[in-house]
């Protein structure tokens, strides 16, 4: 017989959809595979209106019913408090800072946390999440996560109260400094940061769809982040950042920095598991921690992965995913 592994639908704690047409196929493959998911606000316009956010949502729900969107808003320098209100109000909750310049649409972004005082006030009154992309901009590509510390750090000991997450971790340091703060801090880690190193990147010939953002480091950092996944602790959880970007614009001379996941990232971490022999962590860390984090409950239905071999296709509606090609050892049960 085929064995089996039967867990609650994974919840993705960061999770990229786009717009358009992408839409259409990103928040399909999230349906199959995860019950909820966070969904980042780094769009064009950006989701920084109730009015954007609730048309968001809408769209979203229109292509995937049974896909619970948990919706953020992006910070911008100078939101106020009524700002951050009305986003609560219209559904939100958590609030993303992205520095300026670090990513993808994020040209508009914080230039330091001062510039958003009020609202991170507000978020921590309103015991909203706040969502970061840990990187300094300015930094060399290696350190930016690891020089983001100290302003991450400020956050936290202004905001004692405020609930904080160290998004897609790459670095074995940030796995030390994640786990040396208090409970109100977590950290997400991706698929592609536990299974790439910079080699897959650059080791051989470029391979422009292994480009993301925090870059992924060397052999000790995924060690690292793997011994986290691995642990049971809490604070720990899982969040694909799925980013895609169209085959075409990946193998230009300009490549947006982001690995699509989504399609393949549950049977790829049930891989993982099961060849590190912790099967027995696995839904805790897909299923259960992350919304226990944000306040939420886990998901009530479940999946089943068996035991036999597939293939991830090579493109997805002109979009490249991760480990393309490769022959999975876990498929999803009809």
């Amino acid at each position: 017989m085929e064995k089996e592994i039967t867990i609650l639908k994974p919840s993705d704690m960061h999770l990229h959809l786009r717009q358009g047409d992408m839409l259409k196929t990103t928040v399909g493959d999230a349906e199959t595979w995860f019950a909820q998911g966070v969904v980042m606000p780094n769009t064009l316009p950006p989701i920084n209106t109730p009015d954007r956010l609730a048309a968001y949502r809408d769209d979203i729900l229109s292509l995937a019913p049974d896909f619970k969107p948990i919706m953020s808003f992006k910070l911008y320098p100078g939101m106020s408090a009524d700002a951050v209100k009305a986003m609560k109000a219209s559904g939100a909750l958590l609030g993303k800072l992205y520095p300026a310049g670090v990513t993808t649409n994020s040209e508009d972004g914080v230039k330091s946390w001062h510039d958003i005082k009020d609202a991170l006030r507000a978020m921590c009154d309103l015991d909203l999440v706040l969502s970061i992309h840990c990187e300094t901009p300015d930094a060399f590509v290696l350190d930016r996560e690891y020089e983001y510390h100290r302003e991450f750090a400020e956050i936290a000991k202004a905001f004692p109260d405020l609930r904080m997450v160290f998004e897609h971790m790459s670095d074995r340091r940030s796995v030390d400094f994640v786990a040396s703060l208090s409970g109100r801090v977590a950290g997400t880690i991706t698929a592609h940061h536990l299974l790439l190193t910079l080699d897959d990147v650059i080791g051989a010939n470029m391979n422009p769809h292994t480009f993301c953002k925090p870059v992924v480091k060397g052999p000790e950092d995924r060690k690292a982040l793997r011994q986290a996944a691995f642990s049971g602790d809490k604070k720990f959880f899982f969040g694909s950042d799925s980013a895609p970007h169209l085959k075409a614009k990946k193998e230009s001379g300009s490549a947006g920095g982001g690995i699509y996941s989504s399609p393949c990232a549950v049977p790829l971490m049930a891989e993982l598991f099961e060849k590190n022999g912790r099967l027995d962590k696995f839904e805790n860390f897909m299923s259960v921690y992350g919304p226990a984090f944000y306040g939420l409950p886990a998901a009530t239905s479940r999946i089943t992965l068996v035991q036999k071999n597939s293939t991830i296709p090579p493109v997805i509606d002109g979009i490249v995913p991760l480990c393309a090609g490769k022959t999975l050892s876990w498929a999803l049960k009809a």
